[in-house]
């Protein structure tokens, strides 16, 4: 029980008396989409906290052509709600390109011009709190409310004004951060070693493109788009690059129609209702569905060896999958040494580069510091992590009478489309729906043609949507008057 006294409200904070409905912790696309749609709901009241002071999408990553893996109708919206005027289409006409834009006859779009979108959207949504970090969160049992510690941050990043807001739900969206192999950790840590991860690449990119060789590790879409850029920027015969992978070789990722499957409602049901051990024996062989390389990328690299050939002899590049990186170290002011071992053939050797690129991914941050006041009232599965309902919901203790909703941090319950862009407006309609007595947002029951076990699953029926401690302690008097 909390019986510390609130600090001076803040125009950003929520009483006790008058709580937010919802309160989101990160805006990133898939909070950045929850907010959108929750817009469009009538006295739902909603605030959505970041600790950064704008929002930015992989800023490092934005390389000139580089391209979204999904198709343009995967913003934050359309899916759910074509009409909103938070659509991609929308911002468009808003910048009066929506003719060119018809005329490129471009399904995909750039990744700096989806930045862009998102962007355009979170300086116009109300609600959104930038500059704002979130220090606590417990559960009130007084009030049956969470309450957020959070410090509004000023332009330097300093301490400005502290604050608390109460809210019936939750909802953490808190992203992603850079993976780094445990070898390589060290090289990261020492400052001055050029040993960077694909997320800052942009940053370091001309100081990467002087330097006379360059190693990239990984072997997803991003570390193609980054050897890519590099090879296309450096002399012919003088490129100085290798593309180091540890999966068996330069996969393309599946894009077939059946396969895209995977990233439907139906899929997510499916995975969601298969036993935990089966859940995590299937996700590491569906690597080829999230983590290889689009078709096109790699015909571009393809392209661009060849088109190099033509001045005589092979470029200066190296590309070898299989690859495991051992250990690595410095062993001169401008050279580092990784030691390698190839798994087929069971060999290794020393590789001498001057800077390396780690496309090693992503992994889900763990929200458990973020919420660890609650951590024990969070049930678990049996290797830990938190167990998540099929409304994306944190299983929790009865005694806590609010749902905490995740987003981006449930692979391991709802499988591969939890990270997929183009189940964003899907699963905030969801969370949304969950939240009101009737649906918001009217979700069709099948989305695939491929029907996923003997016995599929079906979406529940608006009544089974509510935790029965739950349906009536969360949602404020107008919200139930205007949609109960």
């Amino acid at each position: 029980m909390s019986t510390a006294q609130p600090p001076t409200p803040t125009p950003t904070a929520a009483g006790p008396e008058q709580p937010l409905d919802l309160a989101g912790i990160g805006i990133g696309p898939f909070n950045l989409s929850l907010a959108a749609l929750a817009h469009g709901i009538p006295c739902l009241r909603t605030a959505f906290y970041e600790q950064r002071p704008a929002f930015h999408w992989h800023p490092g990553l934005l390389i000139d052509g580089a391209k979204v893996q999904v198709p343009f109708l995967a913003d934050l919206v359309t899916l759910a709600n074509p009409t909103s005027p938070w659509t991609f289409l929308n911002y468009l006409k808003a910048h009066e390109r929506l003719f060119p834009f018809y005329i490129a006859e471009r399904f995909h779009i750039e990744r700096a011009e989806y930045d862009a979108y998102c962007r355009w959207v979170s300086r116009h949504l109300p609600g959104l709190h930038f500059s704002h970090q979130i220090d606590a969160v417990r559960w009130n049992h007084d009030h049956l409310l969470f309450e957020l510690d959070f410090t509004e941050l000023d332009a330097t990043g300093e301490a400005r004004h502290m604050g608390r807001s109460y809210a019936r739900a939750l909802v953490l969206g808190v992203g992603t951060e850079p993976h780094v192999p445990a070898p390589l950790r060290p090289l990261v840590d020492t400052p001055g070693v050029p040993v960077i991860h694909s997320a800052d690449y942009l940053e370091h990119r001309e100081a990467l493109l002087a330097t006379g060789h360059v190693t990239v590790v990984g072997s997803g879409q991003s570390g193609a788009e980054v050897f890519l850029d590099l090879l296309r920027n450096r002399p012919p015969g003088a490129e100085g690059l290798h593309w180091l992978t540890r999966t068996p070789a330069f996969a393309p990722m599946e894009y077939s129609k059946l396969g895209l499957e995977h990233f439907t409602p139906d899929y997510a049901r499916y995975f969601h209702a298969l036993p935990e051990c089966v859940r995590d024996q299937l996700l590491p062989r569906q690597w080829q569905l999230y983590k290889g390389i689009a078709h096109d990328t790699m015909t571009e690299i393809h392209d661009e060896l060849y088109r190099r050939t033509r001045h005589g002899g092979w470029p200066d590049t190296v590309l070898t999958p299989g690859v495991t990186v051992r250990t690595a170290g410095r062993i001169a002011a401008a050279r580092l040494e990784l030691h390698l071992e190839h798994a087929q053939q069971g060999a290794r050797s020393r590789h001498i580069t001057e800077a390396v690129v780690l496309a090693t991914g992503h992994r889900e941050r763990r929200i458990d510091t973020i919420i660890a006041a609650l951590d024990p009232y969070i049930r678990r599965d049996s290797r830990e992590r938190p167990r998540i309902d099929e409304h994306h919901r944190i299983v929790l203790d009865p005694i806590v009478k609010g749902p905490i909703y995740v987003q981006n941090a449930q692979r391991h319950a709802h499988g591969v489309g939890a990270p997929d862009l183009g189940l964003a407006a899907w699963r905030s309609a969801v969370i949304l729906n969950s939240l009101t007595t009737e649906p918001v947002y009217p979700l069709p029951p099948r989305t695939a043609f491929t029907t996923f076990g003997l016995h599929p699953t079906h979406p529940s029926s608006p009544a089974a949507r509510h935790l029965p401690e739950q349906r009536d302690s969360f949602r404020s008097p107008d919200t139930q008057a205007i949609l109960g």
